[in-house]
Parts: C-alpha cells; structure tokens; sequence
C-alpha cells in the first residue's frame, strides 16, 4: 500500500516526482524518498513522515536529475524509519521502489546474503535490488537482469527501477499491484495512480499483470508475461489536477462529503432509458446473464462491506433474491461453496483491493461463472477481471475514510437490485416508484448537509471520550457499522456497533452516563420496538444522541438529544442518515488534533492481504 511515482525527461524530474508523491501520499505516508541518476552517481534523500519532510530535506540538500524514482511508502515489514523508506540501492548501480509484498523475501534474504550481499533494511523489498543486481554480473543491461529477477520473485510488485549504467532509462513491471505509464512529449512518467500524472499528463498506458515496460525519451517498450513485444492501448483520463484539489475545503473529507449530491447525480447519469433502468449500463450482455442468476453473492471490505450489506435487505426485501454478503478477507480461508448461477459482486472503491481481488479469483475457481465489479476507478484490476461492471462515477476520493464512494455504490446497488428484481418478484410499478425515489435522493442529501453547524456543536461532547456505541435496526444497522467506523478511523475513538435488538445480550454492561450511544431512527416499521431500546439505554443512564425522522414528536430530555433529518422512504434511509454519521465523525477528528485525510497506521488503497 505504497504510492510509486518515476520519471524520464530531458528536464530535471525532481520537482515532477515530488509533485506525484505529494498526490499519492493518500497511499502511505510513514515515510518517503526519492532518487536520481546524476553525474554516473544515484542520488537519494529519505525522510521520515510526509512528503513535507522530503521536500523540506531537498531544499537543503537539492539534487537535479533527468531520470528518477519516488516513493511514499506504509510499512508492511520493518517499522518506519530512514532505512526502511524507499529507494533501495545495492552497490549503488541499482534503485528500485516497490509497491507490494514479495512472500518469498525471507528464502531470497537467506540465498543473497550466502552470496555476500549485505542488507541495511528490515523490508521485503531489499530483496528485489540485490536480485537485479547479482543478474547484472553478465550484463550491464539492466532490462535484462530485471526480466530475470522477476521470474524469482513470488507475490504482488509494482517497481520501478533505474541503473547507474543503464542513465537513460526507466524501468516499470507489474504483477498484481497498479502500475500506469504516462505520456508526454518526449518524457515518459510511472505512478500507482493516474492522480499523481495529472499536472503532467492526460494520458495513460495501463500495465497488465507480468508486463515489464522499458521507458527512453524516445520510445515505450512493454513486454507481457511471456517475454514478447506488445502495444498496450493508450486512454485518455478525463480527470484534470483541478479535480483533486481540496478547493476551498479545509479537508479532503468535508469536500467529498459536501460532493455526494452532485455525485449521486452522476451515479445516476446515463443509466435510464425512458424512465426506466437500462441493462446495458452494467455490460452489452448484462441482461443475458442476469437471466441466469439464481442468487448474488457480495464480496467487499470495510466500507464497501457496509454498503453490501445494506443492499441484502433490498435484494431479499424488495426483489425476493437471495443475498449473502461476506468479508473478502475472509472468504476464501473458509472452502465456500458457490453455485455456478450465483452473480458474484465485488466492491471497492479503487479496484485494486487485494483481498477483494483475491475473493473473486476464488470465486471463479469454485465455479462461479458471471461477476459484476462496483468500483469508482474503469481502469482497475477489479473492473478488468470482472464479466460485467457498473462505475460509481463518484470522482476522485482522496480522504483515506470513504465518505461519496460509500453513498455512490449504494446507488448502483439499488440500480442492481431492480435489474435482478425483475426476473423475480420486483414488478414495474415499484422499479419506477424506486428511480424516482433515487431521482429525489440529491435533494435530500443536500437538506440534511444544512445539519453541519448542528452536529459541530455536538461534536464538543465527545473532546474526552474514548468509547462511543452505534445502534440500527434492519438496514440502519449497517449505517451504524459504518457511522462507528468512521468515528473510529479518524478520530481514534473507540466505537462499535450493534443492532438494537442486542442490547440486552451484553452491550448494556458497558452503558454508563460517560458512554454516548448514538442510535439512527428512521420512521419505518421496527421504529417502536427502537424506541424500546432507547428506554433501556436511558434508564441506565446513557447519553443517547437520537438521529430522528423530522415529522416524528420527540424533544430532548437531560439525556436524550434529539437530531432531526429529513423524512425520507424507508428504502432510502440509508443514505441520508450516513450523512449526519459522517460530519460527526469529521467534526470530531478535527476538534482532537487528528489527521482527518490520513489517520494514522492507514492508507486509501489497500493493496495488500
């Protein structure tokens, strides 16, 4: 879960590198570094922390050079410090940097170190350089030694490479990590993410698994898996560097939980044909194999989990589908069994999450015949394995707790349950009472955001907590999975969550008037037995914070506080009151001091098991 960033010019790359880490720092930022060739000689700096402590160190020490590699790294083995950042060098005619695990580091160690290389990290990454560099003993050409090392190398890399003998080439390989090239005029550039390009250029060649690229001022060369030439196509981003700014936001996270109305709309966008939902949205064969489905299967992590889990009460509710939704971490340890007519669902937000990945691949061994991805970014390695795709269109989303994708991929979810529900019990008068519904959503999203000033000041009860309870019934239990979460991602509060219902089989041990139980009552059937639960808690003492339905009667007492949000359907209830979740959470990080963007010990994409 590292950001790469590389580049080839016939100008000085340093400020582009440092520009494309300071892009990508949303990846890791335990510690970063960049190199360069110059004068025959690698120049590196490594800092701990930020990219600010790189950029600050480079001021006092400036290096220039036409080609270099970058890297912000979050630390999988070894702790963060100036050894383990990245670039790594051997006998200073190597750099690389490295984005992944390599699992077999520990036997390549042992073989190097019996053939006299020295270590001076604690990474998996080390291996890599003294494995080019030990087949750089018969040739200084280094696409040559790197072709070779990777065949000894098991687990996912991204790398880019560059040689003291080799100046005037970059090196860029791929193998179950993101990795794209992009395009100037005459100078060539590599990131993890097209995000980090985009001062630079709009357009990106994105690398396959196996491939090894080698890059010259002049011209590309990509080779795949089996050694041959091929022509990767060249796409055209749409994004511009304007886009993943912070504008007049003081945080990525307020700006992108301010953008959901308009990113619902765009979620939306295209995906109706005369009022109604068009198949093809999710794939030119979507409809024929919707025809075959029997039962969807959802595979996600962490936000995009909730999100799922939210969607099985629609598709069991509304469609009378059967829906299982599971942790892809965990799915493949336990020998599921799948039926060959289950749609196999994946979630995330970047496409590149390797344990989801992981999941569908399991999936498809065991016999799975059709995927759908729900990802936010098209050129993904989620959205190239799967059968069929529906983008969430939500923009870019660099705060590390993810706020629009959530809301977005629950659009495209409902938009799911209508193309499933048709060929089961979902007729045509609810699938257009369900679009309109969906249609209206950006207007409630944007009365509820006028609750901000409201839940700032609420957010000054929580200066000293350190424990806080989240309570939902049906589908806003997974809304108080995911309020919890975000409280506890940047805010570093302890919080859990539990269905209402469960109080009285343990959490109301923990209920004392220093505990806030923040609980979601949306006017739908289970409101009064919620109601219920809510005395229990008040009885004991707890300070209960109420997220209501407006048009319900209820006023503060000396533990209750009441939150009006706008009265809404039942089925859309989990978007709207996600919102009030998420500006608490925010609101809370910001009064404590916290790194709103990028909490500690976590990084937006994670790429690694």
């Amino acid at each position: 879960m590292c950001g790469i960033v590389g580049a080839i010019s016939q100008r000085d790359t340093v400020p582009i590198l440092l520009e494309g880490l300071s892009r990508l720092e949303y990846r890791g930022y335990d510690s970063s570094g960049l190199a360069v060739i110059a004068d025959q000689q690698i120049h590196r700096n490594r800092q701990i922390g930020k990219v600010s402590q790189l950029r600050a160190a480079l001021l006092n020490n400036p290096f220039q050079g036409q080609v270099g590699i970058a890297h912000t790294r979050w630390a999988t083995h070894g702790k963060p410090s100036i050894e383990n950042a990245h670039p790594h060098i051997c006998q200073n005619r190597v750099a690389i940097v490295h984005n992944g695990i390599i699992e077999n580091h520990e036997p390549l160690r042992k073989k190097q170190q019996q053939l006299g290389y020295s270590f001076n990290s604690e990474t998996d990454s080390e291996v890599i350089v003294n494995e080019i560099v030990h087949h750089m003993a018969d040739s200084t050409n280094c696409i040559v030694a790197v072709k070779e090392a990777v065949k000894h190398l098991t687990g996912a890399y991204a790398l880019g490479v560059i040689a003291r003998e080799d100046p005037e080439t970059l090196i860029a390989c791929r193998n179950g990590s993101p990795l794209v090239i992009g395009i100037g005029i005459g100078e060539y550039f590599i990131a993890s993410d097209i995000a980090a390009l985009l001062p630079v250029t709009q357009r990106f060649i994105f690398l396959e698994d196996g491939d090894v690229a080698e890059l010259n001022c002049e011209k590309i060369t990509i080779f795949n898996a089996q050694d041959e030439p091929v022509d990767r196509p060249i796409q055209e981003s749409k994004l511009n560097a304007d886009t993943v700014g912070k504008g007049s936001f003081r945080h990525f996270m307020l700006k992108e939980i301010y953008e959901q109305p308009q990113a619902i709309e765009q979620a939306l966008a295209g995906r109706l044909l005369d009022g109604r939902l068009n198949e093809c949205s999710f794939g030119h064969n979507a409809s024929e194999i919707f025809n075959q489905i029997k039962s969807v299967q959802i595979l996600a992590c962490g936000t995009s989990y909730h999100a799922g889990l939210v969607a099985r009460y629609w598709f069991e509710k509304l469609a009378r589908v059967p829906c299982s939704v599971e942790v892809a971490s965990e799915f493949r340890y336990r020998y599921p069994i799948i039926d060959k007519d289950t749609l196999i669902v994946t979630l995330s937000q970047s496409g590149e999450t390797a344990d989801t990945l992981a999941a569908l691949q399991e999936a498809k061994r065991l016999g799975a015949a059709n995927s759908l991805a729900i990802c936010n970014v098209p050129e993904s390695s989620l959205v190239r394995a799967s059968d069929l795709v529906m983008l969430t269109n939500a923009g870019p989303e660099i705060g590390v707790a993810s706020t629009k994708a959530f809301t977005t991929q629950l659009v495209v979810l409902y938009l799911l349950v209508i193309a499933i529900g048709r060929r089961f019990d979902l007729d045509e008068k609810t699938e257009l009472k369900i679009l309109s519904e969906l249609m209206e959503l950006p207007k409630y999203i944007t009365r509820v955001l006028q609750l901000d000033d409201e839940i700032k000041q609420l957010a000054e009860r929580f200066s000293d907590k350190k424990n806080a309870l989240f309570l939902g019934r049906g589908s806003q239990f997974p809304v108080a999975m995911e309020g919890a979460l975000k409280l506890k991602e940047i805010s570093y509060i302890h919080a859990e969550a539990y269905p209402a219902g469960e109080l009285k089989h343990g959490p109301l041990a923990l209920i004392d008037n220093a505990m806030p139980v923040i609980t979601v009552a949306p006017n739908n059937s289970l409101l009064q037995k919620l109601r219920s639960n809510i005395q229990e808690v008040s009885a004991r003492g707890g300070q209960l914070i109420v997220f209501m339905d407006e048009d319900l009667p209820a006023t503060n007492d000396q533990n209750v506080t009441i939150i009006k949000v706008a009265s809404v359907v039942n089925e859309l209830a989990p978007f709207v009151y996600t919102i009030p979740l998420q500006l608490l959470a925010y609101h809370v990080a910001v009064l404590k001091g916290t790194d709103v963007d990028q909490p500690r010990n976590l990084a937006k994409s994670v790429t690694v098991e």
